[in-house]
């Protein structure tokens, strides 16, 4: 049984949605980053260079803080399901700071990395950019209007390109383009026993209902 599962992918796949529902299956608590809480998110997508760095070092530490709690929980009593992963904050630092800001950046991942807890599985969804566009728009969050699509499909590339090398948990990578967890009683439960049977290395999972 997987007792710390994390549910990752590109902005507007699903991660909390999926997360806070896979919690409540398993009788487990879900773990929750509030992005909302970032003061320098706004000031970044509007003026990117500028605020780069702060926003990321606020969402770098944030990150730390709410992963560290773990060490407090016994994750042998009760599953705990995170709509992030820490080692994901690199992928975003990668693609948006200077190469002087990323220098610095990385020092202080590098030391906060070494005292996480690795999850025991994570979940990737992974979805077309057209769609996590079309996801943003609807769900119309003040903070992500300013987010222009050419950034949206570097992210998600960088999302592809990390999960493709990604060896540090068993991972089950998750065809999530075409179809709906919420609405959809079945295909989440399907996507459960998936869950269930993941024992190690990777698993590509493909809907029947997304072909």
């Amino acid at each position: 049984m997987h007792h710390y599962i994390v549910i990752e992918g590109p902005l507007g796949v699903g991660k909390t949605s999926l997360a806070i529902m896979l919690s409540e299956k398993m009788g487990g608590q879900a773990l929750l980053e509030d992005v909302e809480e970032n003061p320098f998110l706004v000031s970044f997508y509007q003026n990117p260079k500028k605020h780069a760095f702060q926003a990321q070092v606020f969402f770098l530490l944030r990150r730390y803080n709410l992963t560290a709690e773990l060490a407090q929980i016994d994750l042998f009593s009760r599953v705990t399901v995170s709509d992030f992963l820490f080692d994901k904050d690199r992928l975003f630092a990668r693609a948006n700071l200077e190469d002087d800001e990323y220098w610095l950046y990385d020092q202080l991942f590098q030391i906060l990395r070494k005292r996480i807890v690795p999850p025991d599985l994570v979940i990737f969804l992974q979805a077309k950019t057209d769609v996590l566009a079309d996801r943003i728009r609807r769900r119309n969050r003040k903070y992500e209007r300013a987010i222009g699509y050419k950034y949206l499909d570097r992210i998600n590339q960088a999302f592809n390109e990390f999960f493709f090398h990604y060896t540090d948990s068993p991972l089950l990578v998750v065809n999530a383009s075409e179809i709906d967890f919420v609405r959809n009683p079945g295909e989440f439960e399907d996507l459960v026993d998936q869950i269930q049977a993941m024992k190690s290395g990777t698993r590509y999972y493909v809907p029947m209902s997304s072909g």
